[in-house]
């Protein structure tokens, strides 16, 4: 029988983040060690359903939810939306300076 991994509720905030800025599933798997991309993809179905208070849960464990984490998690949840929309403006300003040279030397 396999060993369940335990991630920490920071990896999985970060892994979220990660695939939020458009970084491949495989590459975030490397860079935080997470051996399985189903966990991954769970995580982001959470993410999008709103479901940020399952990621302090425990291995095979069902949440007991409503302990003032419905606040907390609507909080994560715009932070990280927040995070994306100011990382997709960044990438805006870059490629219009990029355009704007274009012109220049064109």
């Amino acid at each position: 029988m396999a060993t369940r991994v335990s991630y920490p509720k920071e990896i999985k905030m970060k892994a979220i983040e990660m695939r939020l800025a458009g970084i491949p599933v495989k590459e975030v798997m490397e860079q935080l060690n997470i051996r399985n991309k189903t966990q991954l993809k769970t995580w982001m179905r959470w993410c999008r359903n709103g479901e940020m208070h399952r990621l302090e849960q425990p291995v095979g464990k069902q949440y007991s939810y409503g302990k003032g984490s419905e606040v907390t998690s609507e909080v994560e949840m715009l932070k990280l939306e927040n995070r994306y929309l100011k990382q997709q403006l960044d990438v805006l300003k870059k490629y219009k300076e990029l355009e704007r040279r274009w012109k220049q030397n064109s």
